[in-house]
Parts: structure tokens; C-alpha cells; sequence
């Protein structure tokens, strides 16, 4: 039988490269288009370097290999960007480059097009789809991706949109290592007696809904938007605590909420000065503090339970860090 053939554009990236090992894993022929050389060595010889905003190029490629299926997760995605959206080319003249691909290749069966939760602020619930209410340059980039490919519905394929919630995992970066990192060294601090709910998604289960829908009925899935996220809100106290154990970690303090808030703007002033990621500023602070439900029974409906509790996800994210001797 002949292979199946993908292209993962972002696939060097965090969710990227378990979606690469994901697809190899099964047989799949694979192609990752990417800016940057992999994470995982072992997928060097499945990269083609390409910046997304090189239209031409990327024409070309598609052309040339003819995928069946197509994930987009090529994106820029810190949030240091404060002056104008030119910084975020990629995630709006990349989004319309990957259209005009879509558009001119024959046989395509599906294309997921990754978004973010941040095309609504931390804590907002959008009534619709297209409810948006952005608070970062990043999250405003990613809405007119989102624009983009609504206005372009009649793109030769069936296509998906989905937004990544708080993902965590092997391979992560910041600011989700940062986490784990700082609950490592004993840095980690619980926000007083607030208990926090938060659908976060371990990326091992993600990767599993992002293939159910790239497979699954049409008609449950084309021209949709979902959130990805894991099913069961956690409380984030205790994953933090879990982690901890996990580790072997000092025991988490729990300090008054006004002196966090005081910590809080000591590192907004830390990053103003010098220090990109510290641990804790007023942005992250809120983001802990603030309760994440999305809307996910839709989601849920196509891909049924996920493989991963969250706990058993923390044992597999703890065992990547040591393998990697980054605890």
C-alpha cells in the first residue's frame, strides 16, 4: 500500500516535533518545514529549511512532494513583540502562503491550521467562533490568521482550525519548562489559598487529537474550530505539587497573595532591565490565578478518552527532563 504523505510546517517546534515522531511512527511519509534544524536529532534527515514567508519556495515544495495531509504549526509564538505586527509575519503572510499552497495542489485531503488561545485574553469566554477579544500583538496576529483562512473557505481541502491551550511535555520550551524548571530548583511559589482551574493539555494526548482530526468524518470536523485542551480541568495547586513529588523536589511554599503580587512587579521591572523569562511578572501571575475551561466537548465527541492523565503525563515529562539531564 502506498504510503500516506504529510508535510508538518513548524514540525522543529515543541508540538512540531512529537507530530513528526508521531507520523514516522506510523509509516507516514514526512517532510517538516521549518526555519530552524529539529529538536530531536534523530529527524534531521525528515527537515527541509524554509521560512514559510519565502512563498515561492513553499509552492515549490508542496508542489514537488504532493501531500495527502497538511498540519500548519509554523508560527512565531513568544509574546516580545509590542510595537507593530510586522514582527509576526509568519503568522499572517505565512498563513496566506500556506492557502495559496492549499490551494494549488491537487489531492489534499485535510489541512489543520494551528491558532492559539490567545485570540481571546486569559479568562475570556468567546460567545462564537469568532468572538475575539485579543490583549497581545501575538494573540492580534494569530486572529487575522484565523481571518485569513475563514475568508478562503473554498481551498480545495477540508480544513480545520484549532487553538492550542497551555501544552506541556516532552520537548516543551518556555514557558511550560520554566515551570517545571522552577518547581525543580524550589523556586515555586502557590498564590495563597486560590484554587486555580486550568484545561492544559499534555502534548502526548494532543498529538492524538490532532491525528483523530485529521482522519475523522467530515462533516464533524471541516471548516470547525476547536480548542485543544485535555478534558479535565486540573487544579493547577496540585499538578504543581505532583510535579514536585515527581522530581523530588523541595515542598512548595504558599505565600499571601499581596506578596506575590509584590514579587510579581519586582520581575516586571527584572524584565524591563535585563532578564527575558523571569520566573514570575504581573502577565504570568494573572495567567496563574485565572481559571481556562474551554468549550472542548466537541473535541471530545471525535477522539473519545485520551490515553494520558495528567499525572502520568508529569511522569513521562519528568523522565524526558532527566534523560536530558535538564534536572
Amino acid at each position: 500500500m502506498e504510503k500516506k504523505k504529510i508535510i508538518i510546517t513548524g514540525g522543529s517546534g515543541f508540538i512540531g516535533t512529537n507530530l513528526v515522531e508521531h507520523y514516522l511512527s506510523l509509516g507516514w511519509e514526512v517532510i517538516n518545514l521549518d526555519i530552524c534544524s529539529p529538536r530531536n536529532s534523530d529527524h534531521i534527515n525528515f527537515w527541509k529549511k524554509l521560512d514559510i514567508v519565502n512563498r515561492e519556495e513553499l509552492l515549490r515544495v508542496f508542489h514537488d512532494f504532493t501531500p495527502d495531509y497538511v498540519l500548519h504549526f509554523a508560527a512565531r509564538t513568544d509574546l516580545d513583540e509590542h510595537e507593530n505586527l510586522s514582527g509576526y509575519s509568519a503568522n499572517i503572510q505565512g498563513v496566506r502562503n500556506m492557502v495559496d499552497a492549499i490551494k494549488s495542489t491537487q489531492g489534499i485531503k485535510r489541512i489543520i491550521f494551528a491558532s492559539s488561545q490567545l485570540v481571546c485574553r486569559v479568562g475570556y469566554q468567546p460567545a462564537t467562533d469568532e468572538d475575539y477579544c485579543p490583549n497581545t500583538l501575538y494573540g492580534h496576529s494569530k486572529v487575522i490568521g484565523e481571518q485569513i483562512v475563514r475568508a478562503s473557505a473554498n481551498i480545495g481541502a477540508s480544513w480545520v482550525l484549532i487553538r492550542p491551550t497551555s501544552i506541556w511535555g516532552p520537548w516543551f520550551d518556555v514557558p511550560y519548562r520554566t515551570f517545571f524548571m522552577t518547581i525543580n530548583k524550589g523556586l515555586y511559589i502557590h498564590s495563597g489559598q486560590i484554587q486555580t482551574l486550568k484545561k492544559w493539555g499534555f502534548v502526548l494526548n494532543s498529538v492524538q487529537q490532532i491525528h483523530k482530526l485529521l482522519i475523522g468524518p467530515d462533516d464533524m470536523i471541516n471548516s470547525k474550530t476547536f480548542y485543544l485542551a485535555d478534558y479535565s480541568p486540573l487544579i493547577l495547586k496540585d499538578f504543581a505539587n505532583s510535579a514536585q513529588k515527581e522530581m523530588g523536589a523541595k515542598k512548595i511554599v504558599t505565600l499571601p497573595f499581596w506578596l506575590m503580587k509584590l514579587i510579581a512587579h519586582g520581575g516586571d521591572t527584572l524584565k524591563l532591565l535585563f532578564w527575558k523569562n523571569p520566573p514570575l511578572t504581573s502577565f504570568r501571575l494573572n495567567n496563574i490565578i485565572t481559571n481556562e475551561i474551554q468549550e472542548t466537548s466537541s473535541l471530545e465527541e471525535i477522539t473519545g478518552p485520551l490515553p494520558f492523565t495528567y499525572v502520568s503525563g508529569i511522569e513521562k515529562t519528568v523522565a524526558w527532563l532527566k534523560a536530558r539531564q535538564l534536572i
